[in-house]
């Protein structure tokens, strides 16, 4: 199984860019959750572009990236942290039909957010959502962000999902004027070849074959999805028993559903003891 992120730079064109795949990773995203196929591709090349984005978080934080519209498909959600562990969700109005990203999506916003422990509060940008496809929706995002030309290439199916990053640097045209041109045609060429499935070295020979690549240290990406009791624990004590008690009385039972995780837990009142008994008497 092939989960990652790898950067390169093309030295001789002042050109950087990365390259991301996964297959495992995706399919524990997938589980269970039977999306249609046009919320899959979407759900699929955000994710390649969070983590493009993700590569870049240097210390301990999160960022989400979130495409809310008012189409048939709502809203979709993708984190990941510093060590690129990643998560997602989409959200729709069945039923769906293979249409253009612009009418699954409808009109709405980009958001990105990013929480950082060194930050005092969370850095927030939001864009419209302008652009054909996911890539181009991106590209925007970067040339307004960044003020750096980008072009993005993503290749989703229900195995796995692959995309490249390409960023002109300041000398690019001075160091070769049709560089970038030359090097978004080469890339691009990756969507109509079965290439995606090879390694990032073989990948990157066979796509600038002339020019030199500098190819840096390839980066794990995991499912950041975990098994986490204390948080469901702390978040059932943070309500209160008086408000468990209320829920527990109407239905029987408490049910608390993770919908980016795509679980639901389940708790008695013999758990909700329990629980509220480790709290100590400073719960209220």
């Amino acid at each position: 199984m092939n989960n990652y992120v790898q950067r390169f730079l093309l030295e001789n064109l002042d050109i950087r860019g990365a390259i991301v795949h996964l297959d495992s990773v995706w399919q524990q995203m997938l589980q269970d959750r039977h999306y249609p196929a046009p919320v899959m591709q979407l759900l699929g090349e955000m994710s390649a572009t969070t983590l493009l984005l993700g590569d870049n978080l240097k210390q301990p934080g999160r960022l989400t990236v979130q495409l809310k519209g008012n189409g048939p498909v709502s809203m979709l959600v993708i984190d990941c942290n510093e060590s690129l562990r990643l998560r997602g969700m989409a959200k729709y109005a069945p039923p769906i039909t293979a249409q253009p990203v612009p009418d699954l999506l409808g009109h709405g916003q980009l958001v990105l957010t990013l929480d950082m422990a060194s930050m005092r509060e969370a850095y927030q940008s939001i864009v419209p959502l302008d652009g054909e496809t996911v890539a181009e929706i991106f590209e925007h995002y970067f040339r307004q962000s960044e003020q750096l030309p980008s072009r993005l290439f993503l290749v989703t199916s229900n195995a796995a999902i692959f995309g490249i990053l390409l960023q002109k640097l300041p000398a690019a045209d001075q160091l070769d004027p049709d560089g970038w041109t030359r090097a978004g045609m080469l890339a691009a060429t990756v969507q109509e070849q079965t290439m995606f499935n090879q390694t990032a070295e073989t990948i990157l020979s066979r796509l600038f074959a002339e020019e030199t690549v500098r190819i840096f240290d390839a980066r794990t990406v995991n499912y950041g999805c975990q098994n986490d009791p204390a948080k469901i624990y702390g978040m059932l004590q943070s309500l209160g028993r008086e408000e468990i008690n209320a829920i527990l009385q109407e239905h029987g039972e408490v049910v608390v559903h993770d919908d980016i995780c795509n679980k639901e837990y389940h708790f008695d009142a013999l758990t909700i003891d329990a629980i509220f008994r480790e709290a100590g008497p400073t719960v209220h």
